[in-house]
């Protein structure tokens, strides 16, 4: 059994290239993981970021199941008034707009 861990142990000739290659598998999941979840969801919140961002008023909207219109935007575009129908206003916070349904086509 000695003679069997001496014979494992890494002679003065060689390298130690067993301790990367026990990672590797690891590390390849990392990457994977990686490409195939993180990249993918920071795309997604920069896409939404810039939606939120360039929401205008007359744009309609998708405010957790229900459509309007934005009417105006409040002290430091923190909330959203939006019409629902002609005597119903809302006032949502911004990032709870999840859908730009219609772009408005007015240029302001």
């Amino acid at each position: 059994m000695t003679a069997h861990v001496l014979l494992m142990t890494a002679q003065p000739g060689q390298q130690g290239g067993g301790a990367l290659l026990g990672f590797l598998p690891f590390i390849l999941i990392i990457v994977i993981m990686y490409f195939l979840m993180i990249r993918p969801q920071v795309k997604r919140q920069k896409e939404r970021q810039k939606m939120l961002d360039g929401l205008k008023k007359g744009d309609e909207v998708l405010v957790a199941g229900i459509y309007g219109k934005i009417v105006t935007f409040t002290d430091e575009d923190k909330a959203v008034i939006v019409k629902v129908d002609d005597n119903t206003k809302l006032k949502v916070d911004r990032s709870s707009i999840t859908v730009l349904v219609k772009a408005s086509k007015d240029k302001e």
